[in-house]
This record gives C-alpha cells, sequence and structure tokens, in this order.
C-alpha cells in the first residue's frame, strides 16, 4: 500500500477583483497518497522544493477571460512554477528521484497530470536548486527570449528597462551590458536603484516614484532616444517610452504589472508614435519559445559560472509564508527574484 503523507496547501478562496490580499488564500492541510494513479499514464507525483512568485499568477487569481492561460480554481490550490523532486511516476523518461522544473501546485506534494512543459534538471550542473525557479527557468528564459529574440540587440544601442531590479529586468540589464549596449534601469525605491548601478552594473538608473515628468527623466538618460525597451510596467511608463523611441525601436512586452490589480485598466495614449517612428511592439510568452531554451541554457551557464551574472533572490522560508511573499510583489516589497523554500531535499 502507498504512504500516506500530510500535505500543506495554499488554497484561493475566492476570484479576486483589485489588489490582491494574503487573505484571500488560506493555509489547508490534506492527506496525500504518495503514488500515481493508475489511469495516470503520463504523470508524475512530486515533492515540492521551491516556488516561484511571479507577477502573472495575478492575473490567474482573477476572472482571466482570453487568457493565454486559466484561471485559478476557487476551493483548489493555486498553481506556478518551481522546482520539485520525483517520487512516483507512470512516464518512463522520468524516473523517481528526478529533478525537474516546471508547472506545479503551491502545495508540498503534487500530482502532475502531464509532463508537458516540465525540464529534467541536470545535477551535474552545480547550481543552486533555486536557479531554476528564476535564471534558469521561466524568468531567465523570459529575459532571454524577450531580449535577443523579439528585440534583436545590437552592440552600441541604447535600451530601457522598467521593473530593472526584478527577476527578468536585473537579467535584461546585464545581458544589455556584456553585449555592449548603453542600459538603464527604472525601479520604486533608491536602494533598488543603487542595486542597479551598483551591482547589476547598469550605466544609469531612476527611481519612478521620484519623478514628476517621466518624459523629460527619460529624455535626460535618453537625448538622441532608446532603441530598445524591456516593458515590465505599461501604464504612464509606457506612454512616456514611446515618446523617447528612435525610430525604428523595438518594445519587448513581458508584462504590465502597473495594471494587474486595477478594474478598470489606464488608457495608452501615445501609440501614434509606432506608426510615426515605425516601432515594433511585440508582446509574447515563454510557452511559445521552449524551443530556445537548450540554447539559452548554453548561453548562461557558462556566464554564472565565470562570475559574469550577478543574480539575486529574495528567499522565505516555508509554505505558510508563500502567501504573504507572492503579495510582496504587487508592492515591491521583494528586492530581486521572490522565491517560496517549501523543502530542503
Amino acid at each position: 500500500m502507498a504512504e500516506v503523507v500530510s500535505n500543506k496547501q495554499i488554497i484561493l478562496k475566492n476570484q479576486v477583483k483589485g489588489s490582491p490580499k494574503e487573505s484571500d488564500m488560506v493555509l489547508k492541510t490534506s492527506i496525500f497518497q504518495l503514488k500515481v494513479p493508475q489511469e495516470c499514464d503520463d504523470a508524475v507525483l512530486v515533492k515540492n522544493l521551491y516556488l516561484s512568485c511571479d507577477p502573472y499568477m495575478r492575473g490567474r487569481m482573477g476572472k482571466a477571460e482570453g487568457s493565454y492561460i486559466d484561471s485559478f480554481t476557487p476551493g483548489s490550490p493555486i498553481m506556478g512554477f518551481g522546482v520539485a523532486k520525483i517520487v512516483d511516476s507512470s512516464n518512463p523518461d522520468f524516473k523517481k528521484g528526478d529533478l525537474v522544473w516546471g508547472m506545479t501546485g503551491w502545495e508540498e506534494y503534487s500530482l502532475i497530470k502531464s509532463t508537458v512543459g516540465l525540464f529534467k534538471i541536470d545535477k551535474g550542473k552545480d547550481v543552486p536548486l533555486s536557479y531554476y525557479t528564476g535564471i534558469l527557468g521561466m524568468t531567465g528564459h523570459a529575459a532571454y527570449v524577450g531580449f535577443y529574440e523579439i528585440c534583436c540587440p545590437k552592440k552600441g544601442e541604447t535600451v530601457f528597462i522598467s521593473a530593472a531590479s526584478g527577476a527578468v529586468g536585473q537579467l535584461v540589464g546585464q545581458f544589455a551590458k556584456l553585449l555592449g549596449c548603453y542600459v538603464v534601469g527604472s525601479a520604486g525605491t533608491k536602494d533598488k536603484v543603487d542595486l542597479l548601478k551598483h551591482k547589476f552594473g547598469f550605466d544609469e538608473a531612476f527611481n519612478y516614484k521620484e519623478e514628476v515628468d517621466l518624459n523629460a527623466a527619460l529624455k535626460k538618460y535618453f537625448p538622441d532616444g532608446i532603441d530598445i525597451y524591456f516593458e515590465n510596467v505599461g501604464g504612464k511608463m509606457l506612454d512616456a517610452v514611446l515618446l523617447n523611441m528612435k525610430l525604428r525601436g523595438r518594445i519587448a512586452v513581458c508584462g504590465l504589472i502597473s495594471q494587474y490589480n486595477l478594474e478598470k485598466p489606464e488608457g495608452t495614449y501615445n501609440l501614434s508614435c509606432l506608426v510615426i517612428k515605425r516601432i515594433r511592439m511585440e508582446g509574447f510568452l515563454v510557452f511559445d519559445h521552449f524551443d530556445v531554451y537548450p540554447k539559452y541554457l548554453e548561453m548562461v551557464l557558462p556566464l554564472i559560472k565565470q562570475g559574469k551574472i550577478y543574480y539575486m533572490e529574495d528567499t522565505v522560508e516555508g509554505i505558510e509564508n508563500a502567501a504573504a511573499a507572492l503579495i510582496g510583489l504587487f508592492s515591491g516589497r521583494n528586492v530581486g527574484k521572490q522565491v517560496v523554500l517549501v523543502a530542503r531535499d
């Protein structure tokens, strides 16, 4: 008979409108059998080790009509990217003891019913497992796809990144510097601005909350205009950036975090710049670019081992603290990639 364990879970109470709160989620404990059911022929049962907190999860907490991904189900565990260890498997390509990263439940143990989008972790790479929630997982992959595949950067170009101290932004800025670009980032506190300039190697950075006129601020840092904008924020920042883009500039839209908690999103007023300046603006999802993930690993692993990339994590321990960590993303409480340590092994 299969072993039975207790399983702590983060459950969504109801669909969320406006700003999410910790009280929208509840910690529950269920009983869990450590065996893949017989009817599941492409499933793995995992013990979750690390969970990734990501801004896109806010959309899944509400009614996600017309979205690329389903809403969370009230009364069930929320879902997200994570790192896990396989306990049981019905797929011969995934064996007990294998380490994987991919979409999993916010709980101590999860039954993943399809291995599509689940990646094995090479234990011989000698990097922290938590990196697969970020720089070696979805976050790093997003930075790579948006910057290299969407924006097609060239040495010497000017690059602006909003929410630049976040998990994706910090990597995009460093990729751009390694290529020989001029890089400026915006963030929401003095400490984060200092990090951008003194740890992540940005040429310049500014606190957007202290700028009365974002258009004027961008003109100061980019007197000749912006070649590439890596968009994480939306709203007023996007409007100001459009005015400052160069002819045939490129914008990769990774996220719009300033809009996620608004019941009525802000309008964008300077879209005529797309036509006048022949700007290419493209949204993207990493799910559409899994084919280049091996190429990304080939590039980034040597950079990590050579110390050419500085990567910062903000880790909380215990699944009971996961809800607070997730909510903190939307007020900028975290510094670097927000990770939840569920279990060490």
